[in-house]
């Protein structure tokens, strides 16, 4: 492992040493002692992994995109028995496994939870489960970052108005980055503090909806939002973790920098109004603040919901849950920018059978490039690979006995990393009593599901196919 791959591991220990502090403290002035040991071994925990940079020495060899997706998905493994500890070393009793679970959903940002109610958890230990997906959203952002000729190197262009890709900036960059997801974070914040939610609650909230989270400091979102005007700030704030970080970021600072190349964002309005419209004539619309707050919740990958849920409604919300947000943004989902992209050259295809090729010319849905075949073929190859990880997930966990129905949904939930509720059917599901293969079948997929399984395939190819 080079030293590069340790340094950017390293740098979420030590993200995850300094929120481990903040736990303490926070423990400290609120008199939570029951559990504040388990933060103090995960601060020590932590540092000492922080320095594993000091036992390799520097060197200038050049980190391959095998490396840099083997060191995600290592990450992605490692850090989450990290923020496992105070789990495991509480006074809940709870299993390793269940511990590794609960880190691992807050860590991938999917939400899914073993505990069936949080109202007699420790205060302190609500705070770390929202704090794990915290870091969990900034880890996935910089994995884009690290990743991104293997996604889209068109994105990649339109990036550089505002993050430079030079090796020898990489610092600057990545403290950029840190401080503007920071900075939205303490917005949402302030604005859940303006519509009267108490502190705890809105802090708690505020990073999980910025890293399109899905765990509550309560055990029903209707305790908070108890009014439509409630329902539709939260709403807005969830649209946040759907559109580009760097659009956010403009619009807050109202910044004119840069505007030009966020056409993608431009679509995901245009896309997110027509829903609006097209849910608001053709559903039942009486109470459209909840449902309002359901079609932001799915399209960001979020997951929460009101108590309000039509039943027709279901496979509407997980369509929509597949299909994701911005390419730069926390929410999962196969990307909108690879669906229309997809849609927008099959059409071309379809025309240029009737018509000379060259007047229909396939440009890239969101820039004035002209479309890669290599990049089409990657986007119908992750359609395909979803569908398979979706069969297989299915399969699997109807081998465990679920119900076909519950096992197809908790493969597109696991896979898309949302958190389940009752807008998809699953509201009342208890994850601490499934079995121990259903449990280690859905981690696996929490991890595909946040790095893709063409980055496994990439991998595989490097190590079974050298020639």
């Amino acid at each position: 492992m080079s030293r590069f791959s340790l340094i950017y591991l390293s740098s979420f220990f030590l993200v995850t040493s300094i929120l481990s502090f903040v736990n303490i403290l926070y423990s400290y002035y609120f008199n939570l002692y029951l559990n504040i040991d388990t933060y103090v071994y995960t601060l020590l925990i932590s540092l000492v992994l922080s320095a594993l940079p000091l036992i390799k020495k520097k060197d200038d060899k050049k980190v391959s995109i095998y490396e840099k997706i083997l060191i995600i998905i290592i990450g992605y493994l490692i850090i989450p028995l990290v923020i496992s500890i105070p789990y495991f070393l509480s006074i809940y009793n709870i299993s390793f496994l269940d511990c590794y679970f609960e880190s691992i959903s807050g860590f991938t940002s999917t939400g899914f939870t073993i505990f069936s109610n949080i109202k007699h958890l420790d205060q302190s230990l609500i705070l770390w489960r929202s704090t794990s997906q915290w870091i969990g959203g900034l880890y996935f952002l910089f994995s884009i970052i690290l990743l991104i000729d293997v996604f889209d190197k068109n994105i990649k262009n339109n990036l550089t108005d505002f993050l430079s890709f030079d090796s020898n900036e990489i610092l600057k960059q990545s403290f950029k980055i840190v401080i503007l997801y920071s900075l939205l974070t303490l917005f949402i914040f302030f604005v859940l503090k303006i519509i009267n939610i108490r502190n705890f609650n809105a802090f708690n909230l505020s990073l999980t909806l910025i890293s399109s989270g899905g765990f509550l400091p309560v055990n029903n979102l209707d305790k908070l939002i108890n009014s439509d005007f409630k329902q539709i700030v939260l709403a807005l704030l969830m649209l946040l973790s759907f559109f580009s970080l760097f659009l956010s970021y403009n619009l807050l600072l109202f910044k004119k920098r840069g505007l030009s190349v966020f056409t993608e964002d431009f679509y995901l309005l245009l896309y997110f109004l027509f829903l609006n419209i097209i849910f608001f004539i053709f559903f039942d619309n009486n109470d459209y603040s909840s449902l309002f707050l359901s079609l932001a919740s799915s399209i960001s990958n979020i997951g929460f919901s009101s108590e309000y849920n039509p039943t027709n409604m279901y496979f509407v919300f997980l369509i929509l849950v597949v299909i994701g947000g911005s390419f730069f943004s926390t929410s999962s989902g196969l990307r909108f920018i690879k669906i229309f992209a997809l849609i927008k050259f099959s059409i071309n295809e379809l025309l240029s059978h009737s018509r000379p090729r060259q007047v229909y010319l396939s440009k890239i849905t969101f820039s004035k490039n002209y479309v890669d075949q290599t990049d089409i073929n990657k986007y119908f190859l992750s359609i395909l690979i979803f569908i398979l990880s979706l069969f297989t997930v299915s399969i699997l966990l109807t081998i465990s006995n679920f119900d076909l129905d519950v096992a197809f949904k908790l493969g597109i939930l696991s896979t898309m990393n949302t958190v389940n509720s009752s807008m998809y059917g699953l509201g009342d599901f208890y994850f601490l009593k499934i079995s121990y293969f259903s449990k280690v079948t859905l981690i696996i997929f929490m991890i595909i599901g946040r790095v893709e399984l063409l980055t496994f395939l990439i991998i595989a190819k490097k190590f079974l196919f050298k020639s």
